[in-house]
């Protein structure tokens, strides 16, 4: 195996580890947020346990989510330094106001929400809770500035080999990145919901603990799992639209389409030969596709020959063709867990409406597990996107296989990722290991777990 293959997996593995952490980061503190509000507006001391015991799990989560993440930004100097040479200019600048302003923003309040209860009067005490809302949200809005400029370049010249910034307004306006941002942002709000919820389920199944916060908590966490799971498909709905124009091979590999039809059909199931470029087997829908892709029944949606052909003539010889297998098992995966969610959302707020929500014990049961669908269609949309722009790691500047360091050594990045790999499974097992361990915890007091939280204060 040769070094760009190793570091592509050793920076695939590291980023949805992260990944696993980040969306729950972004959702739960807004969940927290909201509880808080409700406690100080009402005096109502149940909303202030419950942001106790939510924001313990949000400290691990958040101590986690640290670890993962600082690893990613050695590997751009260390396995991908041609890659940073090319995009430096850009990539840089929002990175750096990611780290000086946001993260330390969130970092800086969170220490005060956590040493802050009854220290701090309860509407400062509730505002620095939503000033790590926006912090966490807006590191993952300069992030995803960042990444957007790999899937769609804008505001930049090519000079002595590099891209460099010509309009740093231009970044901040990308189209991608205002289809995306509210993606990951309604992804992350589910990601909470479901998490809460599921938990919820599991104390009210147990009936142990204080009952009435773990009500209190499963109806904050429906009625904000409703509103989410269908934002995420609205707007994923909006970033799809936008695919076929800035990325139409993405798209062409998510549907399997080998030649260009108008109009086009949606695949359902689809099994085919990648090597000959044609379906072995398919079930599609007529037209379907196009009315995703236009709103119309009428519009042609580009095929993968096609696109090869055109990318060949503009690029030049080499094959522009996603792993066409990937993109398209990791889109139905992520689509379909979503279906599954609004589902389950809509039917627990059936329930939540007759009242019968702790009565109905086969669907508490299903809860807690429904919990890894938000992770799952995360991890997925995120390969999706990644793999379906191979081979260009920016979107027709520079490809995957140009990007990596010209010096890097097998034998090194062989070892950094078996160690990288294990290092952030023993992390994943203590994060699940922390968060069971408190969930069982029945007096959810968030001073008693001060000690536990110091490593999340200091960041």
């Amino acid at each position: 195996m040769d070094a760009l293959t190793l570091a592509r997996w050793q920076f695939g593995i590291t980023t949805i580890y992260h990944f696993f952490f980040v969306p729950l980061t972004l959702g739960l503190s807004l969940l927290i947020a909201i509880m808080e509000t409700v406690y100080v507006r009402t005096g109502n001391e149940t909303y202030k346990k419950m942001a106790q015991f939510w924001g313990r799990l949000f400290l691990i989560n958040f101590a986690m989510g640290v670890a993962t993440g600082i690893v990613q930004e050695f590997q751009f100097g260390m396995n991908w330094s041609s890659y940073s040479r090319f995009v430096g200019d850009i990539f840089g600048a929002p990175l750096a106001i990611e780290a000086l302003l946001a993260f330390f923003l969130e970092s800086t309040f969170l220490g005060m929400w956590i040493f802050g209860w009854d220290k701090l009067p309860r509407g400062l005490h509730l505002l620095t809770i939503w000033l790590v809302v926006f912090g966490s949200n807006l590191s993952a809005l300069w992030i995803l500035i960042a990444n957007s400029f790999m899937q769609q370049p804008v505001g930049f010249t090519l000079r002595n080999g590099r891209a460099e910034m010509t309009n740093f307004f231009a970044l901040l306006t990308n189209p991608n990145v205002w289809v995306q941002f509210p993606h990951v942002l309604t992804a992350g709000i589910c990601t909470a919901s479901f998490f809460v919820i599921g938990i919820s389920a599991y104390k009210l199944l147990k009936r142990k603990g204080d009952l009435d916060l773990f009500r209190h908590s499963a109806q904050i966490g429906i009625i904000s799992a409703v509103i989410a799971s269908i934002l995420v498909a609205m707007v994923g709905h909006t970033q799809a639209q936008h695919m076929v124009q800035s990325q139409p091979m993405k798209m062409a590999a998510a549907e399997a389409l080998w030649n260009s039809e108008d109009p086009a059909s949606f695949s359902i199931f689809t099994i085919g030969n990648e090597k000959n470029r044609k379906d072995v087997f398919a079930i599609r829908i007529p037209d379907l596709l196009s009315i995703l892709s236009y709103n119309t029944a009428e519009g042609q949606v580009q095929g993968i020959n096609e696109l090869q052909a055109q990318y060949v003539k503009q690029y030049g010889p080499g094959n522009y063709v996603p792993p066409v297998g990937v993109t398209y098992w990791s889109f139905r995966l992520m689509v379909g867990s979503g279906m599954v969610m609004i589902l389950l959302s809509l039917l627990a707020l059936f329930f939540l409406w007759k009242r019968s929500f702790e009565k109905v014990r086969w669907f508490l049961w299903i809860l807690p597990f429904a919990m890894v669908l938000p992770y799952l269609a995360n991890a997925m949309g995120w390969i999706m996107t990644e793999i379906g722009r191979q081979p260009w790691i920016v979107f027709g500047l520079l490809r995957t296989s140009d990007a990596v360091s010209p010096t890097v050594n097998v034998g090194s990045v062989l070892a950094s990722l078996i160690i990288f790999t294990l290092l952030y499974g023993a992390l994943a097992i203590a994060d699940i290991y922390l968060l069971a361990k408190y969930v069982r915890t029945e007096t959810p007091v968030v001073e008693e777990a001060a000690e536990d939280t110091l490593l999340a204060g200091a960041y």
